[in-house]
């Protein structure tokens, strides 16, 4: 299984997909996973997988934002501002 390190910036709609899945109501403590990097650094990540890819998204304020409004912008429903129409508007 391949293990893929995905920073915020990086992530493709398929990634976010499987973010939003996974987590549907945020990622909490229990969730992170903390390693260190190749530089010795300290990297917390939450993970999800597919068949053959096993990704670590690097945790940021910007991700769990990005999650929400991906979330509220995929829901499915369309809503329409509603307008006050004046005049005749005849076909003729």
């Amino acid at each position: 299984m391949k293990r893929i390190i995905v920073d915020y910036a990086k992530l493709t709609t398929d990634i976010l997909d499987l973010l939003v899945e996974r987590y549907p109501d945020g990622y909490d403590h229990s969730d992170i996973i903390s390693f260190k990097n190749s530089k010795g650094e300290t990297v917390k990540a939450v993970e999800v997988n597919t068949d053959d890819t096993l990704y670590l998204v690097k945790i940021s304020s910007q991700l769990q934002q990005t999650m929400e409004d991906y979330e509220t912008d995929d829901d499915g429903s369309d809503t329409f501002d509603e307008i006050e129409i004046t005049g005749d508007f005849d076909n003729e």
